[in-house]
């Protein structure tokens, strides 16, 4: 069936040109739920959208073909799908961001050969799929960067054969459900769909003697330990693409990638916005008077800050320089500083009087007639005991 005109990605999707990554990934996952084959079995409308948005997607999701598209519109993509011409995204990449709309590799796999024909031919090599792993950071990793070493199980290519899951000296013989295509065809209704060989899985052959080490899978399931560098500060929900660190490919296909995701640990005392971090601390009520300087505790040690005169409650100071790194690694955001006065809950006898003495000589230093009678007996001590 032919493409015909093919409609904007931006439109497919429902967003705006200028939306972010979250708000695409968040469009397509709406469309994904609703449009997918296992709710609306023999429903081509549902099956040409949820194709079609997945298309979208994976040109919009990456940065590179988003660009070219931007400019250049379809014509940018080289007339291919999609799913390949030269960008960084796939349908691995698809699978990791939302496993849990396809419910597993084999699910996702099933689903996107259905629609768009597999990506290899029968056996050919096919590359490895690509693993993802969450990493949490603490806030004091994330001001410095951090050397890490994870353990991710991962499919290894068998050396007994090559990986081809052939005991050695031996070889493969066609599918005789397939004839050697790799694919049957099946019919729904007025659809006729192509789909994997369920005999040889999609190769198209079928290996005569299975390699006793792999057992003629051409991989063996292995605990792989990495160790990378994540610079300093790294935001929430980044990326990080280690390129080849995926199960291995098969019919010596090259391998997958390792998607690193990054998560912040929330922090006992700063909250981060972006570049900047947020903080609280008590000063007594004298200090916010008078002003003078108080020591705030910083991610790495802690520093002198001013408090101006009559400083408010609330009020928020920027200490420049002392929040997380910028991405040029040469300056960093700022702490912002909320102002809360302390007040005593208790009072020495003596205390009690200077305050007094204080409210007083207040009462007495505002213009005549400017005092409320109603105000009278309600002065400064007694408004900030009942504040407090």
């Amino acid at each position: 069936m032919g493409r015909g005109v093919m409609r904007d990605f931006y439109e497919i999707l429902g967003v705006e040109r200028n939306a972010s990554a979250d708000e695409i990934k968040s469009a397509y996952r709406k469309i994904a739920l609703k449009n997918h084959p296992d709710r609306n079995k023999n429903n081509p409308q549902s099956e040409a959208r949820f194709k079609e948005a997945a298309e979208a997607y994976s040109a919009l999701a990456d940065s590179e073909k988003r660009q070219r598209y931007d400019q250049f519109g379809h014509a940018g993509l080289n007339g291919a799908q999609a799913f390949g011409g030269g960008g960084g995204f796939s349908v691995d990449d698809i699978f990791s961001a939302f496993g849990d709309i396809f419910g597993g590799r084999s699910g996702a796999s099933g689903i996107f050969d259905q629609f768009f024909g597999g990506g290899s031919a029968a056996g050919q090599a096919r590359r490895g799929e690509s693993l993802r792993v969450d990493l949490h950071l603490d806030l004091e990793e994330v001001l410095s960067g951090v050397e890490k070493t994870i353990q991710v199980e991962r499919l290894a290519r068998c050396e007994s054969c090559a990986g081809s899951g052939a005991k050695a000296g031996t070889g493969f013989s066609t599918c005789s459900t397939c004839n050697g295509h790799g694919q049957v065809q099946q019919s729904q209704g007025f659809f006729a769909i192509r789909r994997p060989c369920p005999t040889c899985q999609g190769e198209g052959q079928v290996i005569k003697n299975p390699c006793v080490h792999c057992h003629g899978a051409g991989r063996f399931r292995q605990r792989h330990e990495k160790t990378f560098r994540i610079p300093a500060g790294i935001e929430e929900g980044h990326v990080q693409r280690l390129s080849g660190q995926g199960n291995a490919g098969e019919r010596e296909g090259p391998n997958g990638d390792l998607l690193i995701v990054i998560h912040v640990k929330q922090h006992a005392f700063f909250e981060r916005s972006g570049t900047d971090l947020y903080c609280k601390i008590d000063i007594r009520y004298p200090q916010a008077v008078l002003g003078g300087t108080v020591r705030v505790p910083t991610l790495d040690s802690s520093v002198e800050m001013k408090i101006p005169k009559g400083t408010p409650q609330g009020k928020i100071l920027r200490l420049r320089g002392q929040g997380l790194p910028l991405g040029d690694g040469r300056s960093r955001g700022s702490l912002l500083v909320e102002i809360a006065i302390e007040i005593p809950k208790k009072l020495t006898q003596k205390q009690e009087e200077l305050l007094r003495e204080f409210d007083r000589i207040e009462e007495d230093r505002s213009p005549a007639g400017k005092i409320d009678p109603k105000e009278k007996g309600h002065g400064f001590f007694d408004k900030l005991k009942s504040m407090f």
